[in-house]
């Protein structure tokens, strides 16, 4: 393709001056990158490490080829945090200082899921829906900041949450939101000043398979359908992995037409598609779904089913926990009735009269919503029976059973892999650029191109070990995706201004929590710190002992999650330097502290998956019966992201120092544990604990 549009080089040195930045080798080295991947078509991964300017490195090429093509590139991300930066912030500003040079200005918008936008029909419709008993859990949870937060120190409540009347918490969160219909102009849920319960949004928001589409009488005014309208006109969409996702998978366009893909927050990506297909029952959905039906068909239909819901409610009490690879006893038929019965109420509910949707909306949208109840119910029966077809190691889809202490007991199933899914519907229809700060394990980009489906690199050796498939290719897979990968690098001086300190002296962690030569150590470091540090926890029981710990031995102030909101917990961290914070998963990616609130990062053990996780554990058994390392390529590559996401929350711009300390020796007594400090930032790296506490008191001290 040939154009006069000027080369992304001059357009990135254009935006750097125009935002008051600086140029970066490793910021050039990527956008150029990505604007010859988006003119040859030829995909790209590139793990571009903090404070490389990644967003505006595939921004402008982005905004390049759009302008020059006529067409849309899509942007996804795993957070809205990132997603409102690139939408409020960066895109806004790009257009501004590129006009000149594009000769327009590049347009952009932002695109969720259905059921992230309020509904105008369910607004308008009147009665509150009965209330769903799951909802009762979301309910309940609405108050707690991440992580949890006792009862005890909540008032009791004056109604019950199942009571949706206008005295109840969740009448008047429903009476604020129709407030809110009157006045907003997005009706976008990430809008809505001060959240509301996952109750009370349900009452006024719809699925994709609720929405009653070109039917419904509020059509020409739907907030979800004029965002996809202005999508349609953008020269670039911000959506998220998941709504992505369910457009690749899915026949039913939702993003606007486009020819490629940039794909930000990648590492996060192959299980945000997972999280996607995975599919779940539980006794009281199928109730539920009964029980909407009941208004439409025949009681006796209605029953039956109800009866399989009690069934399946039964049963799951009397089933074990974790991966099904047989069948319970009596389970085959349990689902079996859920099935048969779901799809004989879907089957009994009327079609729909001539001019309903306009006479009488409420009736059209009870059919509706029921039918997608019904689907719901019946497309997941048939997902678990049907992958009892095959034998276990040639099984496509796995089942397991988990209990969660407000819901009871849930059945799901969930692809083993995603990697054929992303292959045949992402890969294979549109250019697609993918990024992250963490993208190589064992210092290649195998282990995640697997679980993308992409073949090994033209550009790199791959390693047999971490890059087997879970499962077979197709026939026409390899040869036309071509992908080359890329290490941008990092503006930091890693060696200079970091220590990797690994507690070799230490005994390696075992099931029942920290040593208390480990509790030793980790009050050392905090001591020799001055505070000043972040804790990484791989459990909450073990960053409460952490914080009790600390409590008692230390005069600097402890914070730990779950006693706030993560953002006011990370707010106060940053506020005073002599704070530190311990937490789990929620800290170990996002938190941006930089300066000398944080000058030690300690991770307790190596961020393992546990070995009974029903999904990992089977995928590790399909990596070896295929001739690979299954705990290598599934727990390690888990492992080494995670512990490369949680290690680079140390360094956030050029002048941070310090330390991070791991208290699990196997990451230098283990077969596997060079693999791992490969996919580490290169910091200096130590075992000798007496010139780290040396290092800190320094850090402390200046």
């Amino acid at each position: 393709m040939t154009d006069s549009l000027p080369p992304v080089s001059d357009l990135l040195s254009t935006a750097v001056e125009s935002l008051g930045g600086s140029e970066r080798l490793g910021q050039v080295r990527m956008a150029e990158a990505v604007g010859n991947a988006l003119a040859t078509g030829e995909h790209l991964a590139v793990q571009a490490g903090t404070g490389t300017g990644k967003s505006l490195a595939y921004l402008v090429p982005s905004l390049r080829h759009a302008v020059a093509t006529g067409g849309t590139v899509v942007v996804s991300t795993a957070t809205i945090a990132l997603q409102n930066q690139l939408v409020d912030r960066d895109l806004p500003r790009l257009a501004a200082a590129l006009k000149p040079q594009l000769g327009v200005r590049p347009s952009h918008a932002i695109l969720k899921g259905r059921g992230n936008y309020l509904c105008l029909h369910r607004v308008s419709s009147g009665p509150v829906d009965e209330v769903d008993p799951e909802d009762v859990v979301s309910e309940e949870l609405f108050d707690l900041p991440i992580g949890g937060e006792s009862t005890a120190s909540r008032a009791p409540r004056e109604s019950s949450p199942r009571d949706s009347g206008p005295g109840s918490r969740l009448g008047q969160e429903i009476a604020r939101l129709h407030d809110w219909a009157q006045d907003t102009e997005s009706g976008d849920r990430d809008d809505l000043p001060r959240g509301v319960s996952d109750a009370a949004w349900r009452q006024v928001s719809v699925t994709s398979r609720e929405c009653l589409g070109q039917l419904c009488p509020e059509f020409s005014e739907c907030f979800a359908e004029l965002a996809r309208q202005e999508a349609g006109r953008a020269d670039v969409v911000v959506t998220n992995h998941a709504l992505l996702a369910i457009d690749a998978m899915t026949d039913v366009s939702i993003l606007p037409d486009h020819d490629a893909v940039v794909i930000d927050e990648a590492h996060e990506l192959s299980d945000r598609v997972t999280g996607v297909t995975t599919a779940e029952l539980t006794g009281a959905a199928v109730i539920q779904a009964a029980r909407r039906a009941a208004k439409l068909v025949d009681q006796q239909t209605a029953d039956r089913m109800v009866a399989a819901g009690e069934g399946l409610a039964g049963l799951l009490e009397l089933c074990p926990e974790g991966r099904w690879d047989l069948l319970p006893e009596g389970a085959d038929l349990a689902l079996a009735a859920v099935r048969h019965t779901a799809e004989n109420c879907r089957s009994a509910v009327p079609g729909p009269k001539p001019g309903e949707a306009a006479g009488d909306p409420q009736g059209a949208s009870d059919r509706q919503k029921t039918l997608a109840a019904l689907d719901e119910v019946a497309d997941a029966a048939d997902r678990m029976l049907s992958s009892y077809e095959r034998a276990v190691t040639e099984r496509l889809e796995i089942v397991w059973m988990t209990e969660e202490d407000r819901r009871g007991r849930i059945l799901r199933v969930a692809p083993l892999s995603v990697a054929g899914l992303l292959r045949a519907r992402l890969f294979s229809e549109s250019t697609v650029v993918l990024t992250s700060a963490t993208l190589t394990t064992g210092g290649k980009f195998d282990g995640l191109a697997a679980t993308w489906g992409l073949p090994p690199a033209s550009s790199a050796r791959p390693d047999p070990a971490t890059a087997v498939a879970l499962e077979p290719p197709s026939d026409d897979d390899a040869s036309s995706l071509r992908w080359t990968g890329l290490d941008a690098g990092s503006p930091f001086d890693y060696r200079r201004n970091g220590i990797l300190y690994v507690a070799s002296h230490l005994p390696a962690p075992g099931r029942e929590g920290a040593s208390p030569e480990a509790g030793d150590e980790l009050v050392d470091l905090v001591t020799a710190a001055g505070g000043r540090t972040l804790g990484l926890f791989s459990s909450m029981r073990g960053a409460r002992a952490a914080a009790e710990l600390l409590r008692e031995r230390l005069d600097t102030p402890v914070l730990c999650q779950g006693e706030d909101s993560t953002a006011n917990l990370v707010t106060q961290f940053a506020a005073d330097e002599e704070t530190t914070l311990v937490g789990t998963l929620s800290l170990w990616q996002g938190v941006d502290v930089p300066g000398r609130s944080l000058s030690l990062v300690v991770i307790d053990r190596i961020p393992f998956p546990r070995p009974d996780d029903p999904l990992l554990s089977a995928r590790q058994r399909a990596v070896g019966a295929r001739g690979g390392n299954g705990f290598l390529a599934v727990a390690g590559n888990h492992a080494a992201l995670l512990l490369a996401q949680g290690v680079g929350r140390l360094l956030r711009r050029t002048d941070d120092r310090g330390v991070v300390a791991i208290l699990d020796s196997r990451l230098v007594t283990a077969r596997y544990g060079g693999y791992l400090r490969a996919s580490l930032p290169p910091f200096w790296q130590t075992t000798d604990r007496d010139v780290v506490i040396g290092a800190l008191e320094r850090l402390r001290d200046g």
